[in-house]
């Protein structure tokens, strides 16, 4: 089992940058698949971004590819999300997620066993 808590969110400029991490406890860190959504009022939880157990390989969704950056350490039992470029329509509740259950890439939400408590992330024009 493994606990997460999301720190970072914050308000910002349009074009401005934000850094997520992603803080878990519990055992065996680097068995677990990682990945960030996000979620805005009335709507489904949408993919952004993942990384395997390794952190050898990352995948995104187009809506963020080349703006934003996921990374893992783990030593420091840590998952980042690095957003660069940040538009308003990024506005949203951000939260990662664990799957032990899962190898490789993980986007679907429903693969998903272990989530934060999520970060709220405002981008104003």
């Amino acid at each position: 089992q493994v606990q997460l808590v999301e720190s970072g969110g914050g308000l910002v400029q349009a074009g401005g940058s934000l850094r997520l991490s992603c803080a878990a406890s519990g055992r065996a860190f680097s068995s677990y698949a990682m990945g960030w959504f996000r979620q805005a009022p009335g709507k489904e939880r949408e993919f952004v971004a993942a990384i395997t157990r390794s952190g050898g390989s990352t995948f995104y969704a187009d809506s963020v590819k080349g703006r934003f950056t996921i990374s893992r350490d783990n030593v420091k039992t840590m998952v980042s999300l690095q957003m660069n470029s940040l538009k308003p329509e990024d506005t949203d509740v951000y939260y990662c997620a664990a799957t032990g259950s899962h190898y490789g890439l993980v986007i679907n939400r429903n693969e998903y066993d272990y989530w934060g408590q999520g970060t709220q992330v405002t981008v104003s024009s």
